[in-house]
């Protein structure tokens, strides 16, 4: 009679157990690195938070390899792309051309190569998991010099949430992604360097 009532009071308790859903696990380097290679596209909406306070909204598009397009809304008349293996940032106060510099000399190339491998030699730096997202912490591992990127990811499904790019005067720039999505139609033009500063102003 006894064993019957534990099993009686026991059985609820585990029905409780496994009706629960699977606790969040920490992604590993595969994981992250197979999401990345999953798509060549994306688009969605990003708030930044920049070094000295400000906050601008936004929209970004990404198509990989190596082009992203960061689109600010008003107030911030400003543009950002990465193409043709350069970054070019488009100043809505000046009517001069953007000024540019080397896309490999910032830590966002390394999430836009053609294949993102996160378990190269040196180039994790930092892999954490607070018990609901995971966080890479990843630099170029022959320049590390040129700074970071701090990559926060959910699981169930692997989504890339924000990023935090330290650049190489230690300055931080946070961008926290919404609906963000992938395998979207984007042309070639959108990333087109020239093409902006022919239009632009």
């Amino acid at each position: 009679m006894l064993n019957f009532m534990k099993r009686i009071i026991l059985l609820p308790l585990l029905w409780a157990v496994f009706a629960l859903p699977a606790a969040a696990e920490k992604l590993s380097l595969n994981e992250i690195s197979a999401y990345l290679n999953s798509f060549q596209t994306a688009s969605g909406a990003f708030t930044q938070l920049n070094a000295d306070g400000t906050i601008a909204n936004g929209k970004v598009m990404i198509k990989r390899p190596g082009r992203a397009r960061f689109e600010y809304e008003p107030p911030t008349k400003s543009l950002v792309i990465a193409g043709g293996g350069q970054v070019a940032i488009f100043d809505g106060k000046s009517n001069s051309n953007p000024s540019q510099y080397p896309l490999r000399r910032t830590p966002l190339n390394i999430i836009l190569e053609r294949n993102v491998n996160l378990g190269r030699a040196k180039m994790v730096v930092g892999h954490t998991f607070d018990g609901t997202a995971t966080t890479v912490v990843a630099q170029d591992p022959e320049n590390p010099q040129y700074g970071n990127i701090q990559l926060l990811f959910t699981a169930n499904p692997v989504e890339l949430r924000q990023w935090v790019i330290t650049d190489e005067n230690g300055f931080e720039t946070k961008v926290i992604l919404r609906d963000l999505e992938t395998g979207v139609d984007i042309g070639a033009r959108p990333f087109s360097i020239v093409v902006e500063a022919e239009n632009w102003n």
